[in-house]
Protein backbone atom coordinates (compact mmCIF):
# COMPACT_ATOMS: atom_id res chain seq x y z
CA UNK A 1 0.00 0.00 0.00
CA UNK A 2 0.78 3.65 -0.10
CA UNK A 3 1.92 5.55 2.17
CA UNK A 4 -1.08 7.99 1.92
CA UNK A 5 -3.12 5.00 2.01
CA UNK A 6 -1.57 4.02 5.39
CA UNK A 7 -2.45 6.76 7.07
CA UNK A 8 -0.15 7.91 9.69
CA UNK A 9 3.44 6.42 9.75
CA UNK A 10 3.86 4.38 12.72
CA UNK A 11 7.03 6.30 13.78
CA UNK A 12 4.59 9.84 13.97
CA UNK A 13 2.32 7.94 16.12
CA UNK A 14 2.58 8.39 20.00
CA UNK A 15 2.80 4.72 21.43
CA UNK A 16 0.38 5.43 23.81
CA UNK A 17 -2.70 7.14 21.99
CA UNK A 18 -1.57 5.98 18.36
CA UNK A 19 -2.45 9.49 17.57
CA UNK A 20 -0.19 11.74 15.00
CA UNK A 21 2.70 13.41 17.72
CA UNK A 22 1.90 17.14 18.31
CA UNK A 23 4.60 17.54 21.20
CA UNK A 24 7.06 14.73 21.02
CA UNK A 25 9.13 14.06 24.01
CA UNK A 26 11.81 11.70 24.92
CA UNK A 27 12.17 9.67 27.76
CA UNK A 28 15.53 8.04 29.57
CA UNK A 29 15.03 5.48 28.04
CA UNK A 30 14.98 6.51 24.40
CA UNK A 31 11.32 6.12 23.87
CA UNK A 32 9.05 8.77 22.60
CA UNK A 33 5.71 10.01 23.30
CA UNK A 34 3.40 12.80 23.17
CA UNK A 35 3.98 15.46 25.76
CA UNK A 36 0.28 14.92 27.14
CA UNK A 37 -0.08 11.00 26.91
CA UNK A 38 3.00 10.25 29.08
CA UNK A 39 2.24 12.71 31.74
CA UNK A 40 -1.20 11.44 31.97
CA UNK A 41 0.71 8.23 31.90
CA UNK A 42 3.13 9.34 34.56
CA UNK A 43 0.64 11.25 36.85
CA UNK A 44 -1.61 8.20 37.25
CA UNK A 45 1.39 7.14 39.12
CA UNK A 46 3.22 4.74 36.72
CA UNK A 47 7.54 4.77 36.93
CA UNK A 48 7.80 2.55 33.68
CA UNK A 49 8.19 3.47 30.52
CA UNK A 50 5.27 2.06 28.80
CA UNK A 51 7.02 0.76 25.80
CA UNK A 52 10.02 -1.07 27.09
CA UNK A 53 8.17 -1.01 30.63
CA UNK A 54 11.82 -0.51 32.48
CA UNK A 55 11.68 1.35 35.60
CA UNK A 56 12.82 5.19 35.12
CA UNK A 57 15.30 6.31 37.43
CA UNK A 58 14.66 9.53 35.95
CA UNK A 59 11.37 11.10 34.91
CA UNK A 60 12.67 14.04 32.67
CA UNK A 61 11.40 14.41 29.43
CA UNK A 62 13.79 15.83 26.32
CA UNK A 63 11.47 17.48 23.39
CA UNK A 64 12.41 15.42 20.38
CA UNK A 65 12.57 18.11 17.73
CA UNK A 66 14.05 16.18 14.53
CA UNK A 67 10.93 14.33 14.61
CA UNK A 68 8.54 16.76 15.32
CA UNK A 69 10.75 18.62 12.04
CA UNK A 70 10.25 15.55 10.64
CA UNK A 71 5.92 15.33 11.04
CA UNK A 72 5.83 18.99 9.56
CA UNK A 73 7.58 17.89 6.52
CA UNK A 74 5.21 15.38 6.21
CA UNK A 75 2.36 17.49 6.70
CA UNK A 76 3.64 20.28 4.54
CA UNK A 77 3.81 17.58 1.74
CA UNK A 78 0.14 17.20 1.48
CA UNK A 79 -0.90 14.85 4.27
CA UNK A 80 -3.25 16.68 6.02
CA UNK A 81 -4.74 15.40 9.57
CA UNK A 82 -8.16 16.01 11.18
CA UNK A 83 -9.53 14.77 14.84
CA UNK A 84 -10.99 11.61 12.93
CA UNK A 85 -7.76 10.72 10.80
CA UNK A 86 -6.06 11.22 13.36
CA UNK A 87 -7.10 8.19 14.86
CA UNK A 88 -6.78 5.98 12.11
CA UNK A 89 -4.46 3.17 12.79
CA UNK A 90 -3.51 0.31 10.66
CA UNK A 91 -5.24 -2.69 12.42
CA UNK A 92 -2.95 -5.47 13.09
CA UNK A 93 -3.61 -8.48 10.66
CA UNK A 94 -3.37 -10.73 13.68
CA UNK A 95 -6.02 -8.20 16.12
CA UNK A 96 -8.48 -8.55 13.22
CA UNK A 97 -8.51 -12.09 12.84
CA UNK A 98 -8.87 -12.16 16.76
CA UNK A 99 -11.82 -10.29 16.38
CA UNK A 100 -13.28 -12.48 13.56
CA UNK A 101 -12.97 -15.73 15.40
CA UNK A 102 -15.16 -14.61 18.27
CA UNK A 103 -17.52 -12.69 16.02
CA UNK A 104 -17.86 -16.37 13.47
CA UNK A 105 -20.69 -18.30 13.75
CA UNK A 106 -18.54 -21.15 12.41
CA UNK A 107 -15.80 -20.98 15.27
CA UNK A 108 -16.04 -23.50 18.08
CA UNK A 109 -16.40 -22.44 21.72
CA UNK A 110 -12.51 -23.78 21.94
CA UNK A 111 -11.37 -21.54 19.03
CA UNK A 112 -13.43 -18.73 21.02
CA UNK A 113 -11.77 -19.64 24.19
CA UNK A 114 -8.33 -19.87 23.10
CA UNK A 115 -9.10 -16.78 21.10
CA UNK A 116 -9.93 -14.80 24.55
CA UNK A 117 -6.53 -16.10 26.10
CA UNK A 118 -4.90 -14.39 23.89
CA UNK A 119 -6.77 -11.04 24.28
CA UNK A 120 -6.01 -11.83 27.51
CA UNK A 121 -2.21 -11.57 27.19
CA UNK A 122 -2.21 -8.57 24.78
CA UNK A 123 -4.58 -6.59 27.31
CA UNK A 124 -1.77 -6.98 29.92
CA UNK A 125 1.08 -5.98 27.04
CA UNK A 126 1.49 -2.23 25.46
CA UNK A 127 -0.84 0.57 25.67
CA UNK A 128 -0.79 0.57 22.52
CA UNK A 129 -2.01 -2.80 21.30
CA UNK A 130 -4.29 -2.30 24.46
CA UNK A 131 -5.37 0.77 22.20
CA UNK A 132 -6.02 -1.32 19.12
CA UNK A 133 -8.48 -3.54 20.73
CA UNK A 134 -10.53 -0.90 22.21
CA UNK A 135 -10.45 0.88 18.61
CA UNK A 136 -11.32 -2.11 17.43
CA UNK A 137 -14.38 -2.44 19.14
CA UNK A 138 -13.39 -5.50 21.21
CA UNK A 139 -15.15 -4.06 24.50
CA UNK A 140 -18.77 -4.07 22.95
CA UNK A 141 -18.29 -7.54 21.59
CA UNK A 142 -17.19 -8.92 24.60
CA UNK A 143 -20.46 -7.57 26.32
CA UNK A 144 -22.55 -9.21 23.35
CA UNK A 145 -21.08 -12.28 23.64
CA UNK A 146 -21.25 -12.17 27.22
CA UNK A 147 -24.78 -10.47 27.75
CA UNK A 148 -26.18 -10.82 24.14
CA UNK A 149 -28.03 -14.24 23.69
CA UNK A 150 -28.77 -16.85 26.16
CA UNK A 151 -25.99 -19.04 27.16
CA UNK A 152 -28.34 -22.25 27.59
CA UNK A 153 -26.53 -24.79 30.04
CA UNK A 154 -23.51 -23.99 31.74
CA UNK A 155 -21.53 -26.99 30.95
CA UNK A 156 -17.72 -26.74 31.71
CA UNK A 157 -16.20 -25.10 28.44
CA UNK A 158 -19.45 -22.76 28.47
CA UNK A 159 -18.39 -21.37 31.45
CA UNK A 160 -14.80 -21.37 30.88
CA UNK A 161 -15.51 -19.43 27.93
CA UNK A 162 -17.86 -16.52 30.18
CA UNK A 163 -14.93 -16.80 32.37
CA UNK A 164 -12.39 -15.29 30.37
CA UNK A 165 -14.75 -13.00 28.22
CA UNK A 166 -14.95 -11.28 31.65
CA UNK A 167 -11.70 -11.19 32.55
CA UNK A 168 -10.96 -9.48 29.32
CA UNK A 169 -14.14 -7.20 29.10
CA UNK A 170 -12.78 -6.05 32.89
CA UNK A 171 -9.00 -5.05 32.10
CA UNK A 172 -10.41 -3.06 29.19
CA UNK A 173 -12.96 -0.96 31.02
CA UNK A 174 -10.57 1.05 32.91
CA UNK A 175 -9.59 2.07 29.29
CA UNK A 176 -12.88 2.45 27.62
CA UNK A 177 -15.95 4.40 27.15
CA UNK A 178 -18.80 3.06 28.82
CA UNK A 179 -21.75 3.59 27.06
CA UNK A 180 -21.43 0.39 25.40
CA UNK A 181 -22.83 -1.11 29.19
CA UNK A 182 -25.61 0.51 28.71
CA UNK A 183 -27.13 -2.79 26.56
CA UNK A 184 -28.17 -4.09 29.77
CA UNK A 185 -31.05 -1.70 30.19
CA UNK A 186 -32.81 -3.98 27.23
CA UNK A 187 -34.89 -6.59 28.98
CA UNK A 188 -33.45 -9.79 27.90
CA UNK A 189 -29.93 -8.51 28.11
CA UNK A 190 -30.44 -8.17 31.53
CA UNK A 191 -32.23 -11.21 32.29
CA UNK A 192 -28.92 -13.03 30.68
CA UNK A 193 -26.99 -10.78 33.09
CA UNK A 194 -29.24 -12.15 36.45
CA UNK A 195 -28.84 -15.75 34.91
CA UNK A 196 -25.13 -15.63 34.76
CA UNK A 197 -25.26 -13.58 38.48
CA UNK A 198 -27.27 -16.02 40.03
CA UNK A 199 -26.28 -19.53 38.48
CA UNK A 200 -22.69 -18.59 37.40
CA UNK A 201 -18.99 -19.56 39.10
CA UNK A 202 -17.80 -18.01 41.75
CA UNK A 203 -15.52 -16.28 39.37
CA UNK A 204 -18.16 -15.13 37.41
CA UNK A 205 -20.00 -13.63 40.14
CA UNK A 206 -16.69 -12.01 41.32
CA UNK A 207 -16.28 -10.47 38.11
CA UNK A 208 -19.76 -9.49 37.55
CA UNK A 209 -19.96 -7.36 41.12
CA UNK A 210 -16.28 -5.63 39.00
CA UNK A 211 -19.18 -4.58 36.18
CA UNK A 212 -21.53 -3.34 38.58
CA UNK A 213 -18.86 -0.93 40.45
CA UNK A 214 -17.82 0.34 37.00
CA UNK A 215 -21.42 0.87 36.16
CA UNK A 216 -22.41 2.93 39.58
CA UNK A 217 -19.07 4.89 38.84
CA UNK A 218 -19.98 6.18 36.04
CA UNK A 219 -21.91 9.48 34.69
CA UNK A 220 -22.63 7.59 31.48
CA UNK A 221 -23.95 4.97 33.12
CA UNK A 222 -26.62 6.43 35.73
CA UNK A 223 -29.45 5.21 34.53
CA UNK A 224 -28.42 1.72 34.48
CA UNK A 225 -27.56 1.87 38.12
CA UNK A 226 -30.83 2.96 39.22
CA UNK A 227 -32.11 -0.17 37.23
CA UNK A 228 -29.74 -2.22 38.73
CA UNK A 229 -30.97 -0.69 42.53
CA UNK A 230 -34.58 -1.47 41.52
CA UNK A 231 -34.05 -5.34 40.36
CA UNK A 232 -35.19 -7.25 43.27
CA UNK A 233 -33.70 -10.35 41.81
CA UNK A 234 -30.11 -8.84 41.38
CA UNK A 235 -30.24 -6.81 44.69
CA UNK A 236 -30.69 -10.19 47.10
CA UNK A 237 -27.91 -12.13 44.68
CA UNK A 238 -25.83 -9.40 46.10
CA UNK A 239 -26.57 -9.65 49.42
CA UNK A 240 -26.17 -13.14 49.74
CA UNK A 241 -22.72 -12.59 48.48
CA UNK A 242 -21.88 -10.84 51.74
CA UNK A 243 -22.92 -13.97 53.52
CA UNK A 244 -20.14 -15.07 55.80
CA UNK A 245 -20.94 -18.56 54.97
CA UNK A 246 -19.39 -17.55 50.98
CA UNK A 247 -15.91 -16.62 51.56
CA UNK A 248 -14.18 -15.16 48.95
CA UNK A 249 -17.52 -13.49 47.84
CA UNK A 250 -17.96 -10.99 50.52
CA UNK A 251 -15.09 -8.68 49.16
CA UNK A 252 -16.44 -8.02 45.73
CA UNK A 253 -20.48 -8.13 47.10
CA UNK A 254 -19.25 -5.27 49.87
CA UNK A 255 -17.48 -3.00 47.00
CA UNK A 256 -19.99 -3.59 44.82
CA UNK A 257 -23.14 -2.57 47.19
CA UNK A 258 -21.07 0.32 48.37
CA UNK A 259 -20.98 1.53 45.16
CA UNK A 260 -24.76 1.13 44.46
CA UNK A 261 -25.45 3.31 47.37
CA UNK A 262 -23.79 5.83 45.17
CA UNK A 263 -27.45 6.40 44.24
CA UNK A 264 -29.50 7.55 46.75
CA UNK A 265 -32.70 6.32 45.13
CA UNK A 266 -31.06 2.60 45.91
CA UNK A 267 -30.26 2.99 49.46
CA UNK A 268 -33.74 1.82 50.22
CA UNK A 269 -34.46 -0.77 48.44
CA UNK A 270 -30.74 -2.21 49.67
CA UNK A 271 -32.07 -1.93 53.36
CA UNK A 272 -35.15 -3.60 52.32
CA UNK A 273 -33.04 -6.56 51.22
CA UNK A 274 -31.24 -6.95 54.24
CA UNK A 275 -28.23 -5.37 53.60
CA UNK A 276 -27.43 -3.60 56.70
CA UNK A 277 -27.62 -6.94 58.83
CA UNK A 278 -25.14 -8.73 56.36
CA UNK A 279 -23.11 -5.68 56.74
CA UNK A 280 -23.00 -5.65 60.32
CA UNK A 281 -22.80 -9.78 60.60
CA UNK A 282 -19.78 -8.81 58.06
CA UNK A 283 -17.91 -6.60 60.37
CA UNK A 284 -17.85 -8.74 63.71
CA UNK A 285 -16.68 -11.85 61.67
CA UNK A 286 -14.27 -9.54 59.57
CA UNK A 287 -11.03 -11.35 61.15
CA UNK A 288 -11.64 -15.11 59.43
CA UNK A 289 -11.61 -12.85 55.93
CA UNK A 290 -8.65 -13.25 53.81
CA UNK A 291 -9.28 -10.01 52.95
CA UNK A 292 -10.53 -7.50 55.34
CA UNK A 293 -12.97 -4.69 53.92
CA UNK A 294 -14.80 -3.71 57.27
CA UNK A 295 -14.24 -0.11 56.73
CA UNK A 296 -15.93 -0.20 53.47
CA UNK A 297 -18.61 -2.23 55.13
CA UNK A 298 -18.54 0.49 57.69
CA UNK A 299 -18.99 3.22 55.35
CA UNK A 300 -22.00 1.45 53.86
CA UNK A 301 -23.66 1.15 56.74
CA UNK A 302 -22.84 5.37 58.05
CA UNK A 303 -24.45 6.17 54.62
CA UNK A 304 -27.78 3.64 55.23
CA UNK A 305 -27.90 5.19 58.21
CA UNK A 306 -29.61 8.57 56.82
CA UNK A 307 -32.72 6.34 56.20
CA UNK A 308 -34.89 6.08 59.15
CA UNK A 309 -35.73 2.41 57.54
CA UNK A 310 -31.16 2.21 57.62
CA UNK A 311 -31.04 3.30 61.92
CA UNK A 312 -33.79 0.68 62.51
CA UNK A 313 -32.16 -2.18 60.96
CA UNK A 314 -28.84 -1.29 63.10
CA UNK A 315 -30.81 -1.12 66.17
CA UNK A 316 -33.02 -4.01 65.96
CA UNK A 317 -30.09 -5.79 65.26
CA UNK A 318 -28.12 -8.01 68.04
CA UNK A 319 -24.36 -7.37 67.35
CA UNK A 320 -25.46 -3.44 66.08
CA UNK A 321 -24.15 -1.32 68.41
CA UNK A 322 -21.45 -3.42 69.05
CA UNK A 323 -20.05 -3.48 65.43
CA UNK A 324 -20.26 0.09 65.46
CA UNK A 325 -18.19 0.25 68.96
CA UNK A 326 -15.91 -2.25 67.60
CA UNK A 327 -14.96 -0.09 64.75
CA UNK A 328 -14.12 2.54 66.71
CA UNK A 329 -10.49 2.04 67.12
CA UNK A 330 -8.59 -0.10 65.35
CA UNK A 331 -5.10 -1.21 66.72
CA UNK A 332 -3.81 -1.75 63.44
CA UNK A 333 -4.89 0.89 61.61
CA UNK A 334 -7.77 3.40 61.54
CA UNK A 335 -9.71 3.19 58.82
CA UNK A 336 -12.94 2.84 59.46
CA UNK A 337 -12.97 4.95 62.79
CA UNK A 338 -13.75 8.18 61.17
CA UNK A 339 -17.32 6.40 59.89
CA UNK A 340 -18.14 4.17 62.68
CA UNK A 341 -17.84 7.31 65.20
CA UNK A 342 -20.10 8.97 62.70
CA UNK A 343 -22.69 6.49 62.50
CA UNK A 344 -23.08 6.25 66.73
CA UNK A 345 -22.95 10.21 66.49
CA UNK A 346 -26.68 9.56 64.38
CA UNK A 347 -27.68 7.19 66.51
CA UNK A 348 -26.69 8.36 69.86
CA UNK A 349 -28.19 11.92 69.17
CA UNK A 350 -31.86 10.60 68.86
CA UNK A 351 -32.35 7.82 71.50
CA UNK A 352 -30.66 7.98 75.57
CA UNK A 353 -31.01 3.90 74.47
CA UNK A 354 -28.34 3.83 72.21
CA UNK A 355 -26.61 6.15 74.17
CA UNK A 356 -26.60 3.75 77.45
CA UNK A 357 -26.31 0.74 74.66
CA UNK A 358 -22.63 1.92 73.45
CA UNK A 359 -21.31 3.08 77.12
CA UNK A 360 -22.49 -0.64 78.01
CA UNK A 361 -20.43 -1.91 74.84
CA UNK A 362 -17.02 -0.20 75.89
CA UNK A 363 -17.52 2.62 73.46
CA UNK A 364 -15.60 5.21 76.31
CA UNK A 365 -12.32 2.59 76.28
CA UNK A 366 -12.60 3.02 72.33
CA UNK A 367 -12.95 6.63 72.48
CA UNK A 368 -10.16 7.27 74.22
CA UNK A 369 -7.96 5.01 72.95
CA UNK A 370 -8.49 6.60 69.56
CA UNK A 371 -7.52 10.00 70.88
CA UNK A 372 -4.39 8.42 72.25
CA UNK A 373 -3.46 7.33 68.71
CA UNK A 374 -1.63 8.69 65.68
CA UNK A 375 -5.08 9.45 63.51
CA UNK A 376 -5.97 12.55 61.80
CA UNK A 377 -7.37 15.63 64.08
CA UNK A 378 -10.34 15.38 62.00
CA UNK A 379 -11.19 11.88 63.54
CA UNK A 380 -10.19 13.20 66.87
CA UNK A 381 -12.68 15.92 66.68
CA UNK A 382 -15.39 14.11 65.94
CA UNK A 383 -14.41 11.86 68.73
CA UNK A 384 -14.29 14.45 71.10
CA UNK A 385 -18.10 15.59 70.14
CA UNK A 386 -18.92 12.11 70.70
CA UNK A 387 -17.68 11.86 74.14
CA UNK A 388 -19.88 15.39 74.90
CA UNK A 389 -22.95 13.91 73.52
CA UNK A 390 -22.47 11.13 75.97
CA UNK A 391 -20.92 13.36 79.05
CA UNK A 392 -24.63 12.85 80.84
CA UNK A 393 -23.76 9.48 81.34
CA UNK A 394 -20.09 10.03 81.77
CA UNK A 395 -20.02 10.50 86.13
CA UNK A 396 -21.72 6.98 85.64
CA UNK A 397 -19.64 5.10 84.21
CA UNK A 398 -16.06 6.96 83.67
CA UNK A 399 -14.48 4.49 86.88
CA UNK A 400 -15.75 1.14 85.07
CA UNK A 401 -14.86 1.82 81.45
CA UNK A 402 -11.22 3.88 81.79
Amino acid sequence: MKEAEMGIPHLFRCPISLDLLTDPVTLSTGQTYDRSSIEKWLNLGNQTCPVTMQKLQDSSMVPNHTLRHLIDQWLQTGHQTNNNHNRIIDPDPSIVALKHNLESHVSTLEIKIQTLETIQVLSDELPSRKSCLIQLGFFPLLLELLFGEAQGEFSQENLEFLEKALVCALKLIPHCNLRPLNILKEESKLEHFLVLFNQGTITVKKSLCQIVEAISSSLETEELCAVFGNNQTLLQGMVFLLDQNNLGTSEFGIKAVSALCSLESNRGNLVREGVVERLITYIMTAERHERNVAPTAMTVVELLLGLESGKKAVIDHPSGVNALVKMVFRVSDHEGSESAVNALMILCSDSVQVREGVVCAGVLTQLLLLLQSQCSGRIKTKARRLLKLLRSMWHEDSTHYV
